[in-house]
């Protein structure tokens, strides 16, 4: 993939993410929470243990929130660290305390593992 269709890739990917996040529940938001730590920290067990807990065979569909997050995970590993960086950048502007919230877990997750 060219450079530039590279970057017009992950800008759409990233406006689609945010477009999401601005429209989750609540409950929704704490999910993505976790995600995100698990990304800024990745030694994070507990997430593991969370995702291990959620693990359920089922005859229904996915959720659609099921679905982004997925998605996410999917675009998120292939976007450059500039674009990373960008997608918080953009979450902050977006809602800053839910990044404060994000930046303290992921502070005292560094602490707890040093």
């Amino acid at each position: 993939m060219a450079n530039s269709d590279m970057s017009a890739q992950c800008e759409k990917e990233i406006a689609c993410c945010l477009s999401w996040f601005t429209n989750f529940r609540t409950h929704e938001k704490e999910e993505f929470l976790k995600i995100l730590l698990d990304k800024a920290v990745p030694s994070n067990v507990d997430t593991l243990f969370d995702a291990m807990n959620h693990v359920t065979v089922s005859d229904k569909p996915p959720t659609i929130f099921q679905c982004q997050l997925k998605l996410f995970n999917q675009w998120y590993a292939g976007w450059p660290p500039f674009y990373r960086q960008q997608f918080f950048s953009d979450l902050t502007g977006r809602d800053a305390e839910f990044m404060a919230r994000l930046n303290e877990c992921v502070f005292q997750h560094s602490t707890k593992l040093s």
